[in-house]
């Protein structure tokens, strides 16, 4: 569910106050742009890497602290600048956005097919409802709260899913030793 509100607000909130008071409305197909190429290159690259619980463990950690550090950078240091810095800014953002959204894209995928081998089409058409749900969520809410109070909530769904993760990834760990 995460994963998806990010990319809601990245859509909604993110072109519309940072990209666009940086580097205009012409520069946000750039942004995205930079964003989608990480995405898809980093979604391949992690793919190439997962080979069980612990890859995936690993690569879902790296993709989490990426994002979390764009979400801390936007409440605790960014403020539009000119010049070179304030249309570079921007786009290492999306880049990091995008690289933690491709890590995460490749990593549920590869965790759901781990975990549901007998139901794999359930398992995956669950994820879509909740990824829909969350989406609708901030599409409604975005008119009626502010870019840092979305960034927050963010923080604070990602520190929680990451938690949610390591957890799930340990007690599947004891079952699949259990088992063995």
């Amino acid at each position: 569910m995460f994963k998806k509100w990010c990319l809601s607000v990245y859509r909604a909130e993110f072109t519309k106050e940072i990209v666009t008071p940086a580097i205009g409305v012409s520069g946000v197909g750039g942004a995205m742009a930079v964003y989608g190429a990480l995405n898809a290159v980093c979604s391949i690259t992690a793919g190439r890497f997962t080979s069980g619980l612990s890859s995936i463990t690993f690569i879902v950690s790296g993709g989490v602290v990426a994002q979390a550090s764009v979400f801390l950078w936007l409440l605790l240091g960014y403020r539009t600048t000119s010049g070179v810095l304030g249309t570079v800014y921007p786009l290492i953002m999306a880049a990091i956005l995008g690289i933690g959204d491709g890590i995460l894209n490749t990593q549920i995928s590869a965790l759901l097919a781990l975990l549901f081998k007998h139901d794999t089409e359930g398992a995956f058409a669950q994820v879509k409802v909740w990824q829909s749900a969350s989406i609708a969520i901030v599409f409604f809410l975005s008119p009626y709260i502010s870019l840092q109070a979305m960034v927050i909530v963010m923080l604070v769904m990602v520190c929680v899913s990451l938690l949610s993760f390591l957890v799930l990834t340990l007690k599947v760990e004891s079952v699949f030793t259990r088992n063995e």
